[in-house]
């Protein structure tokens, strides 16, 4: 299912947005009249997004306003349903995406490139008694989408690190509908589950079972991205300047959810991906959304392709699937011209 900006139920005044915002103005925090002039316009008119609505993608969503200012007429939002690399590979041009969870699509040949890192955490694994550490998990039950989704793939590159092997030590339980897994471990029916924004928030509310990693706080977790973002080869060979442009918009309304988070909680809300005010300013808050600016998103791949290796999950050395999967050209150019 496609949406596109224009999509009933949403009452979104891209001039109101850009005016009001407060912390950086149109004008100033944009930069893209002069940006923009000095480029040729994009190849395509039309772009296509892949749709994950959680708070942490805000920098995509906030996005479609920076994204017509680039000359992108028509910006469409396609249902990723849980499968990003799947949509990216198929129905999408761009897309955020967890990581790790890129790394076995391209393992297994999906023409897709991670080409760049947005922020560290989200994450948050929650355990009941007696389960204090990730050790302490061995041999007990954890709740997952599907086997290979992401929270599978991010479990796994963890329990790697500690010297688990997800494969034999660990019960998969997976469920039909994303929300079951909370339901699961709400009711006790799992020992653990990876929670994503803003189910950390709703369990702290509920005092319910402990964190035992905090991937925003935990080393090493926290030096790595989790939010990364990927196009499609054909549509990076394709369409260059088009490229460059998109990931121009993302990393700007990157910089908007760091430097005004409220203006940016307040967009989320307007938009319906998260009807709590407080909650999506408590996200955007949380998490540095400048990391695109100063962190390597090889070493993110890099790190998650060891472990995953280890895992058994992907056959591909780091390198194998840093040159197959990765194209950071885009994104060194824009530091550059960004002052990153």
């Amino acid at each position: 299912m496609k949406t596109s900006s224009t999509e009933s139920g949403f009452k979104f005044n891209r001039r109101k947005f850009l005016a009001n915002t407060s912390a950086l103005g149109a004008a100033s925090f944009l930069g893209l009249p002069r940006i923009a002039a000095a480029e040729p316009p994009p190849e395509i008119t039309r772009i296509r997004i892949a749709r994950v609505p959680v708070i942490c993608f805000a920098p995509q969503f906030v996005a479609e306003a920076l994204l017509h200012l680039e000359g992108f007429s028509e910006v469409e939002y396609v249902n990723a349903e849980n499968d990003i690399p799947s949509t990216l590979a198929t129905k999408s041009d761009l897309a955020m995406f967890g990581g790790p969870s890129l790394l076995p699509a391209i393992d297994n040949g999906f023409p897709i490139s991670a080409i760049a890192g947005l922020h560290e955490g989200c994450w948050e694994l929650f355990a009941h008694e007696p389960v204090h550490t990730m050790l302490d998990l061995v041999g007990r039950s954890i709740a997952i989408g599907q086997l290979g989704g992401v929270d599978h793939v991010w479990l796994s590159s963890m329990f790697a690190y500690v010297g688990i092997d997800p494969r034999t030590e660990i019960e998969w339980v997976t469920t039909v509908k994303w929300k079951d897994k909370m339901r699961l471990y709400l009711d006790g029916k799992v020992d653990a589950f990876l929670a994503f924004p803003p189910e950390p928030q709703d369990l702290r509310a509920s005092n319910v079972g402990q964190v035992i990693i905090d991937t925003t706080n935990d080393r090493p977790w926290s030096q790595y991205f989790c939010c990364m973002v990927g196009a499609r080869n054909e549509f990076i060979e394709k369409n260059p300047i088009a490229t460059k442009r998109a990931l121009r918009a993302i990393l700007k309304a990157a910089d908007i959810c760091s430097q005004d988070p409220e203006q940016a909680a307040r967009f989320l809300v307007e938009r319906g991906y998260e009807p709590r005010y407080d909650i999506a300013l408590e996200v955007l808050k949380s998490l540095s959304y400048d990391r695109w600016r100063t962190d390597d998103p090889t070493d993110t791949m890099r790190f998650h392709s060891l472990r995953l290796r280890e895992a058994g999950m992907i056959k591909s050395t780091p390198q194998e699937i840093i040159k197959r999967g990765s194209n950071f050209t885009f994104l060194n150019e824009l530091k550059r011209e960004l002052k990153a």
